[in-house]
């Protein structure tokens, strides 16, 4: 049974919730009862996942703000309020200096777009809708908090998500709605796996090996897998959080600790 985090009847908006992270989110929100709305670019996959959990869903390029428009639009007219927004949504590829390909630069500024400017667009969207008490948690990574060679701007962004929570908490704080991070360590993901790929490739091993280093790093020795974070984020989204905010939480079973 799932533990009671008193968030029954609570209004959720979880972007990028088709798989992965997102989609372990969505279960954990649903099985504390709230009301819930599911964003994601795959229109298909997060709608068959809505129609699985009770939810809304809605197909959603969070970079364009006609689109950003529509989705707070809904969510006034369903419920009039949000009580929590979970940033999730974002995406991550190698963007090694030397790259020297016509589009490299525009990869980069692509995945900042990705990674945080969207995530600006929605909250600022939703702002009206956020009610003294509300919650807004950011996904950041560990690598927000060191560098990777390889992947500067997944890293960049990372750290600016870090910087954005610690501003929006500051601009929030007087009406009440905290906004916090979450800075995952190695999850096992889709997403996580192909950067993983990438990482042997570079280092001319096998992706076993890669693992084994990453492993090694760690307190406790074991890959994570989405389910086990989701309880950081009921954590901050419940009133138990109410003295935090500003802060970002590391769930990376010891690799990084900061």
């Amino acid at each position: 049974m799932a533990s009671n985090h008193g968030l029954q009847d609570k209004t959720v908006l979880i972007t990028g919730a088709a798989g992965g992270i997102g989609q372990a989110l969505a279960r954990a929100f649903t099985a504390q009862g709230v009301r819930l709305m599911l964003l994601d670019r795959a229109g298909t996959s997060v709608q068959a996942l809505a129609s699985e959990l009770g939810a809304l869903a809605a197909e959603c390029d969070l970079g364009n703000a006609t689109q950003v428009a529509a989705v707070a639009k809904q969510v006034r007219e369903r419920w009039g309020t949000l009580d929590v927004l979970v940033n999730n949504a974002g995406t991550e590829y190698p963007t090694p200096l030397a790259d020297s390909a016509p589009d490299s630069m525009a990869r980069w500024a692509s995945l900042l777009d990705n990674n945080v400017t969207s995530m600006v667009r929605l909250t600022q969207a939703l702002l009206p809708l956020l009610p003294r008490g509300a919650s807004v948690i950011n996904q950041s990574s560990i690598w927000g908090r060191i560098g990777v060679a390889g992947f500067s701007a997944y890293a960049a962004s990372k750290h600016a998500v870090v910087g954005l929570t610690r501003s929006l908490a500051l601009e929030l704080g007087p009406r009440g709605i905290r906004v916090n991070a979450v800075c995952p360590g190695w999850i096992r993901t889709e997403a996580a796996l192909r950067s993983l790929t990438a990482m042997a490739l570079e280092q001319g091993c096998s992706e076993a090996e890669v693992e084994r280093e990453i492993l090694a790093r760690q307190a406790v020795p074991e890959m994570l897998i989405p389910a086990d974070i989701a309880g950081v984020f009921l954590f901050l989204a419940s009133s138990d959080a109410r003295s935090l905010t500003g802060q970002c939480l590391v769930a990376s079973h010891g690799e990084v600790m900061a």
